[in-house]
């Protein structure tokens, strides 16, 4: 008779398990991960913005006509405005750039702010997510 190797049932399940259980940690943790690395856009652009904005208030003595193609302040766009989009509150002595997150990128519901103070917030952020008045967050739990 001939002997037959491999492997049973018994084996070939608990390996499925095993490879659920696994995948079911890691799957989340990348997501974050991978969310983490889209949110660099929205403080790079923002701080970008403000010392443009500033530029702009040295040359003209007011925020006013900034946030506009053509001028030294331009909103983000095209490649710069991948997972957010951007927008400017504009007063003679004050500004507020906001930038709000695409949904159809994964960064939807967050919602970023800089003012003439250098003032950063967190506005909005996705259910689990913990938001800031005093800061960009970056992480889950608030932290910045």
């Amino acid at each position: 008779m001939k002997t037959q190797s491999g492997f049973t049932l018994v084996e070939l399940m608990i390996v499925v398990a095993i490879v659920g259980i696994l995948a079911s940690i890691a799957v989340p943790s990348y997501k974050d991960y991978v969310t983490r690395g889209k949110l660099s856009e929205a403080s790079t652009q923002l701080a970008t913005m403000r010392v443009k904005l500033e530029q702009y208030f040295q040359d003209n003595r007011t925020y006013v006509g900034a946030c506009a193609a053509g001028t030294v302040a331009p909103l983000p766009a095209g490649s710069d405005a991948t997972y957010f989009t951007y927008a400017c509150t504009l007063a003679a002595s004050t500004f507020t750039v906001t930038a709000t997150g695409v949904a159809a990128q994964g960064t939807g519901d967050f919602v970023y702010t800089i003012d003439q103070d250098n003032a950063k917030a967190t506005t909005g952020v996705p259910a689990g997510w913990t938001g800031n008045d005093t800061c960009w967050v970056t992480k889950k739990g608030g932290s910045c």
